[in-house]
C-alpha cells in the first residue's frame, strides 16, 4: 500500500531493524528510506561530486577485492565473474552521475555519513542485480549491499575517503584552472598597459605614480599565488583512510587493500593519492580537510581583494576614480536611469565571504567533532568544502570571462590625476629635502595649484631640472 493507500506505490524492503516501505521504482532500499524519514532538516542533499566520488571508491574497492579474491571465495555467498562485472559496472554508473536522483538523504544526517554510504551501497547493489539479470526488487539480494558492495569497508574510512577524492578532483579540475586563467587575463592586461601612467594610492590617499600595467600586474601575481595555494590545498587530503574500516584497525579487510585502493584511484584520477600513514589518525580526525579548506580561504581572501580593487578602479564614471572601464552588463538601479554597477566584482566578493565563513565552521567541526576513533561532523565538512570549491571556481570563472577580460584602460583619466596629485612633490625630495617639499604640498593644496605650477612660479628649480624631477615615468621606478 502507498502513502495514500494506493497499492503499487511502494515495495517492502527489510534491514536489520525490520521492514520499511520504499518507493517502488527507487534503486535505494530500507536504510536510505529510514534516513530520508529521520533527517527532514534542510532539504539539501549531498553534493553530486560526493556521490560520484562514492561511486569511484566503491568501484576501486570492488576491483581490488576481486583482485585479492575477496569477492569470489570468502565466507558469504561468493560472486560469479559475471556478478563481479555487474557490480563494477554499477559502481561506474554511479560515478558517472547516472543515479544522482537516487540519493535523497539530507546533508545533516548521521555524523559519520553512514546513511549516505548505505544509500550508495543499496543503489549499487540493486543496479548490479539488475545488470546481472536478477529482479532488483527481490528481497533476497544475490549481490548484497553490505556483504558485497561494502565488503572490507566501513563508513568510517570510506566516507572521508570519498570527501578527499571529491575535493581533490574539484580543486584540480575546476578551481586551479579558473584561478590560473584569471591570473593570465590580468597579466595580459598588465603587459598591454605598461606605458599608461597613473597615480598610486595608499590608505586610499594619493601616493606617487606608477604604471597601470604595474598595478594590474600586482593583481595578476596575487591571483597566481592564489592558484598556487589551491594546488597546495590538495596535498593535505592526498592520504586516504580506506583500509582502516571501523576504528583504524582494518578489521574484516585484507592488509593490502588500502594501498591497492589508493593506487587504483591515483592511476584513475592522475592525482597522487596514497594510503594513510596511520589509519587510526586517518579515521579519527579530519585535520587534512581543515588544512585544505584553510588554504581555500586564503585564495578566497585574494579573490575578494582583487575584485574590490577592480571595483574601486572602475568607480565613477564622473565622481569616482574611473581609471579602468568595466563592461556594462546590466542596468544597475531600479530608480536611477543609466546607472551601471560593478556587479561581477560584488558577486565574487560575496562568494569569497561565504568561503571565509565556511572556514570558521570547518575549524569548529574539526575541533569539536573528533573524539577517539571518529569525527562525527563529516557530512557537513564535506558539504562545506565542496561548496567552497564550487563557489570559488564558479565566481572566478565568471569574474574572469565577463569582467577581467573586458576591462579597458582610461588613459586620459589616469594622466589627469597624476598632474593634480600633491604626491608629485615626492619627486623633489632629493632636490630640496622633505620639509620644504611638505611645505610646497600644503601650499599647493591651499591654493588649488599643481606642484608643477607652484614650483614654476617660485623658481624652485631650473625648468629642465624641474621637468625631470616631476616626470611621472621617472617617478614610477628607482632613480638608478
Amino acid at each position: 500500500m502507498g502513502a495514500n493507500g494506493n497499492a503499487g506505490e511502494f515495495r517492502l524492503e527489510h534491514d536489520s531493524m525490520g521492514e520499511v516501505r520504499v518507493p517502488i521504482d527507487a534503486y535505494y532500499g530500507a536504510q536510505t528510506q529510514r534516513a530520508v524519514e529521520n533527517f527532514t532538516i534542510s532539504g539539501q542533499r549531498i553534493r553530486p561530486e560526493l556521490i560520484h566520488a562514492l561511486g569511484r571508491i566503491k568501484r576501486a574497492a570492488a576491483v581490488v577485492n576481486y583482485k585479492l579474491g575477496a569477492l569470489t571465495g570468502r565466507g558469504r555467498r561468493p560472486l560469479s565473474e559475471e556478478e563481479v562485472r555487474a557490480l563494477i559496472t554499477a559502481c561506474g554508473e554511479v560515478a558517472e552521475g547516472k543515479f544522482d536522483d537516487q540519493f535523497p538523504i539530507d546533508v545533516y544526517q548521521t555524523g559519520s555519513g553512514t546513511s549516505s554510504n548505505m544509500n550508495t551501497n543499496e543503489v549499487i547493489a540493486n543496479r548490479a542485480n539488475e545488470l546481472a539479470g536478477y529482479d532488483r526488487r527481490d528481497q533476497n539480494k544475490k549481490i548484497h549491499p553490505n556483504d558485497h558492495v561494502n565488503f572490507g569497508q566501513s563508513t568510517n574510512d570510506m566516507f572521508p575517503t570519498a570527501i578527499h577524492v571529491a575535493c581533490a578532483l574539484a580543486i584540480h579540475q575546476r578551481l586551479v584552472p579558473a584561478l590560473e586563467a584569471a591570473a593570465a587575463t590580468l597579466q595580459s592586461k598588465a603587459d598591454q598597459w605598461r606605458d599608461i601612467l597613473k597615480i598610486g594610492r595608499t590608505h586610499l590617499a594619493d601616493a606617487t605614480p606608477l604604471s597601470l600595467g604595474d598595478e594590474i600586474g600586482g593583481l595578476a601575481r596575487q591571483m597566481q599565488k592564489a592558484a598556487a595555494l589551491a594546488r597546495q590545498a590538495i596535498e593535505p587530503i592526498l592520504e586516504l583512510p580506506a583500509g582502516g574500516t571501523a576504528v583504524g584497525s582494518g578489521i574484516n579487510t585484507d592488509r593490502r587493500y588500502g594501498g591497492e585502493v589508493a593506487r587504483y584511484l591515483a592511476e584513475e584520477t592522475k592525482i597522487p593519492f596514497r594510503e594513510a600513514e596511520n589509519h587510526f589518525e586517518a579515521n579519527a580526525q579530519r585535520d587534512g580537510l581543515v588544512a585544505c579548506h584553510s588554504l581555500l580561504k586564503c585564495a578566497a581572501v585574494t579573490l575578494s581583494s582583487v575584485a574590490n580593487n577592480i571595483r574601486w578602479l572602475g568607480s565613477g564614471p564622473r565622481c569616482g576614480f574611473y581609471e579602468i572601464r568595466l563592461a556594462d552588463l546590466q542596468p544597475g538601479s531600479s530608480i536611477m536611469p543609466g546607472k551601471v554597477n560593478p556587479v561581477l566584482c560584488e558577486s565574487a566578493m560575496q562568494a569569497a565571504a561565504k568561503v571565509i565563513g565556511n572556514d570558521a565552521a570547518m575549524a569548529l567541526s574539526g575541533a569539536s567533532g573528533g573524539q577517539f576513533q571518529l569525527n562525527i561532523m563529516m557530512p557537513v565538512m564535506g558539504d562545506m568544502a565542496l561548496e567552497s570549491i564550487t563557489l570559488l571556481a564558479g565566481a572566478v570563472d565568471v569574474f574572469d570571462k565577463k569582467c577581467l577580460a573586458l576591462l579597458e584602460p582610461n588613459a586620459e583619466r589616469c594622466a589627469a590625476a597624476i598632474e593634480r596629485s600633491l604626491s608629485m612633490v615626492t619627486g623633489l625630495n632629493l632636490k630640496i629635502g622633505y620639509e620644504k617639499a611638505a611645505a610646497l604640498a600644503k601650499e599647493a593644496f591651499k591654493t588649488g595649484k599643481t606642484i608643477r605650477e607652484l614650483c614654476t612660479e617660485k623658481g624652485i628649480l631650473p625648468p629642465e631640472e624641474l621637468a625631470e624631477a616631476l616626470h611621472p615615468a621617472r617617478m614610477a621606478k628607482p632613480f638608478s
